[in-house]
């Protein structure tokens, strides 16, 4: 019997599956928590030069907090304080308003920054002083993090197709929570960096382990409900996290909050290894238990099959499954999903606080989620996947390039963008068979790393025209599109278990 029958057979969307659902929803959400963290942490506020050890034979203390910044840093343009330059000497000829600056020498600031803690108390700028010439390591705080999710997925992707979903996932829990509390306590920027790291690596697996985990136990036709709903946790977090950020504006503290929710996931040594992935593997015995769990739970233990042997337990699989077979190799070179991050991160807000921008760009991937909710068991995976990645694409070239209306492609790139993102979890584990599904999600979720590692990069290319990025990005998602175009449908289709499942079978809708 296929596993897919057997589960009908003792509902597969019953109690079992919600409590499942249940159980690896709520440590997801430390998922955008974490995700968009440096949004948070690594912000930098207005600051200039600290001039409070400069006396100058007592003359300051005469003069006011105003005065005394008026003779010692320079304005820039814009009227504001300069943030990196001071005066070489107290010009004591601005008290009386005499503006002639020219050949001023100025100086590099010599005793650190006066920061504005109005919006945030403590921040990675305000701890290390990572402004000015240390502005570039303010900014590789994103760059490294995902540096560590990007290789995460391809070892967690292994992992988990080797010794199975639930023991994958409770240590990507205890990594991410251990590192995430070092990297809050962390007393140099080295071991913020190297913690962060660690960090990303960890929660990797908790991205692409817990959605497979989920969907092995569901039946074909909530097969789509439940991809949609477990993406929703990351449209929530988004929201959430400017809330919690309001809250809690000290950086340590933040750091410490977004990953709390992994504490209590720790616990659950309950939550269910993937029978699918048990039987794929040859451990029958234990798939029978959980199987009879599931049953019992459902109220479908009268009428349990039997569990049937469908792959050899000896057999180990790894990356290079994934080209070895024409079928497998196809896939693997059309499963390009990394448009989403590189133009995620690379959107303007919209003349708002920080906070409001975040939650406006969390509530603008409902929408997105909504129509994939309904179209894609019409449409279809791949021309829902197609579509949306085309629409991207057209949509910054059009809007971007021709109208220059920035704002708005950030909001509808944004969306569009996000919509494919939601398909292709639920494709590509759909795509790949059991034995090596983990591996599949794991090289996809590698690729979308690439794109943010890659997308800052690109950003760099306005130097030589101000709309190459765009259009690069443009290229990106409609190549994207193109490619998801020439994958197989896979709406109403039994999971592959095996390679010789995707090699020899010609995929019919069940009816």
């Amino acid at each position: 019997m296929r596993f897919d029958n057997m589960l009908a057979e003792i509902n597969g969307f019953g109690r079992f599956q919600l409590r499942t659902f249940l159980l690896l929803i709520i440590p997801r959400l430390t998922l955008p928590f974490n995700f968009l963290l440096n949004n948070f942490i690594t912000f930098i506020p207005s600051h200039h030069c600290d001039i409070r050890s400069q006396n100058n034979g007592g003359v300051f203390r005469n003069l006011s907090l105003e005065e005394r910044l008026n003779v010692n840093i320079p304005f820039e343009q814009d009227g504001s304080l300069s943030s990196c330059q001071m005066f070489a000497e107290p010009q004591y000829q601005l008290l009386s308003n005499s503006s002639n600056l020219t050949y001023i020498p100025t100086m590099p600031c010599q005793n650190g920054w006066i920061y504005d803690t109005t919006i945030f108390r403590s921040t990675l700028a305000t701890e290390w002083d990572l402004v000015c010439d240390k502005k570039k390591m303010n900014r590789a705080t994103a760059t490294i993090f995902f540096v560590g999710v990007m290789l995460g997925s391809g070892i967690f992707g292994f992992l988990s197709d080797r010794f199975g979903r639930k023991k994958t996932l409770l240590l990507s829990y205890m990594a991410s929570f251990i590192f995430g509390i070092a990297t809050a306590l962390s007393y140099n920027f080295l071991m913020f960096a190297t913690m962060r790291f660690c960090t990303g690596l960890g929660l990797s697996g908790i991205s692409i382990s817990s959605f497979v985990l989920c969907l092995e136990w569901v039946e074909i036709r909530h097969r789509t409900t439940v991809a949609v709903l477990m993406s929703l946790d990351w449209s929530v977090g988004c929201v959430i996290l400017p809330g919690v950020a309001y809250l809690i504006n000290d950086w340590r503290f933040l750091t410490a909050a977004v990953i709390s929710p992994l504490f209590p996931a720790m616990l659950c040594w309950w939550l269910p290894e993937s029978a699918r992935w048990l039987m794929s593997n040859g451990k029958t015995d234990d798939a029978h238990f959980y199987l009879s769990r599931c049953a019992t739970v459902n109220g479908r233990e009268d009428v349990l099959s039997t569990v049937i042997l469908v792959e050899d337990e000896n057999r180990k699989y790894s990356y290079l499954d994934l080209v070895k077979t024409p079928k497998m190799r196809r896939r693997a070179l059309l499963s390009v999903a990394f448009a989403y991050y590189g133009i995620s991160l690379n959107i303007s807000g919209f003349g708002v606080n920080i906070y409001l921008t975040q939650f406006i760009y969390g509530v603008i991937e409902i929408p997105a989620k909504g129509f994939v909710f309904f179209t894609v068991d019409k449409i279809g995976r791949r021309w829902n996947q197609a579509g949306m990645l085309i629409l991207t694409g057209l949509l910054i070239f059009i809007f971007n390039l021709l109208i220059n209306s920035v704002k708005t492609v950030g909001a509808l790139g944004k969306m569009f963008s996000e919509g494919s993102f939601t398909i292709v979890f639920l494709y590509t584990t759909e795509l790949y068979p059991t034995v090596m599904r983990q591996n599949g999600l794991g090289y996809c979720s590698f690729m979308a790393r690439v794109g943010v590692a890659v997308s800052p990069l690109i950003m760099l290319l306005e130097d030589v025209w101000v709309n190459l990025p765009s259009f690069v990005f443009s290229l990106v998602a409609l190549g994207s599109g193109l490619s998801a175009s020439l994958l197989p449908e896979t709406y109403n289709v039994r999971l592959p278990e095996t390679i010789e499942d995707v090699e020899q079978t010609t995929y019919c809708a069940l009816m």
